[in-house]
């Protein structure tokens, strides 16, 4: 609040982005201050008012990224389901009680990439080592994955994950079908941005009391529903904002070069990744 403050009164721009659907406190309290809101979901701005732009989250690019190379840099199949399970830099425990409970029918079914997290990863390669040697393969657990993520992204037909704000930005930027979890604990904010995808087709909400091996098992019967995929992935990419970045940056850049701010249709073009 204080910087917000500040900047005002030195008439200096502030450009103020909120990345959860209901924003903070703290954010509500200093959007007044802002010369500019930007936020990740249309719905915010209903609650912050002002000068504000739906731009998306700001993410890393996909563009260059071709799936079947992606699938062939990870060693996967080139034709068999892949799921992502993904909750987090940290091991989290109610997937990893699903995945124990599930994993002997799950890699029948699909490819399961599972980032783990470093705490998580030694009772990983154990899980792994469980299974019969001719699924083995099929089970992949990373502790963590960097400049591979974004070819994991791309290579799942399914991600199920956190209701993160840069998780769901990913996964709409590139049209990812969701099945997702909301963190139980971060003032409900995580199972509002769940809804929104929710509500719009993209995912299926799981509360995190509900996952667990048979949730996880149900799914994973997504992945053999080819309509319905279809149809999520359709929903998925509809939200997606990959040109988040630009669309902040021109916000930035207007307010810099003291220029008018753009239209929220000029916004909304750079958002869904056109010039």
């Amino acid at each position: 609040m204080g910087q917000n403050a500040a900047g005002a009164a030195l008439r200096i721009p502030v450009v103020l982005w909120e990345g959860n659907v209901v924003p903070g406190r703290s954010t509500r309290v200093t959007a007044r201050f802002a010369s500019a809101l930007a936020v990740a979901f249309p719905a915010t701005c209903s609650a912050l008012g002002g000068s504000c732009y739906a731009t998306g989250t700001p993410i890393r690019s996909f563009a260059a990224i071709d799936r079947a190379a992606a699938r062939a840099r990870l060693g996967l199949p080139a034709d068999r389901p892949c799921l992502l399970i993904f909750g987090g830099s940290q091991a989290v425990r109610r997937f990893d009680a699903a995945i124990d409970a599930a994993l002997p029918k799950l890699v029948v079914r699909a490819s399961v990439l599972h980032i783990t997290g470093q705490s998580g990863y030694a009772a990983a390669l154990q899980r792994r080592d469980s299974l019969a040697a001719e699924v083995r393969d099929g089970y992949r657990p990373y502790a963590f994955l960097g400049d591979e993520m974004p070819d994991a992204l791309v290579a799942a037909d399914l991600l199920i994950g956190r209701a993160g704000s840069s998780t769901l930005a990913e996964a709409t930027a590139i049209g990812l079908p969701m099945i997702v979890v909301p963190y139980p604990h971060a003032a409900g904010h995580q199972r509002a941005n769940a809804r929104q995808l929710a509500e719009a087709g993209a995912a299926l909400l799981v509360a995190d009391e509900s996952f667990d091996g048979d949730a996880l098992l149900d799914a994973a019967r997504l992945l053999h529903d080819a309509r319905r995929l279809e149809a999520m992935r359709a929903a998925s990419g509809a939200l997606g904002r990959p040109g988040a970045a630009e669309a902040v940056s021109e916000l930035v850049l207007a307010l810099a070069e003291r220029r008018a701010l753009p239209s929220p249709a000029v916004v909304e073009r750079l958002a869904q990744g056109g010039a």
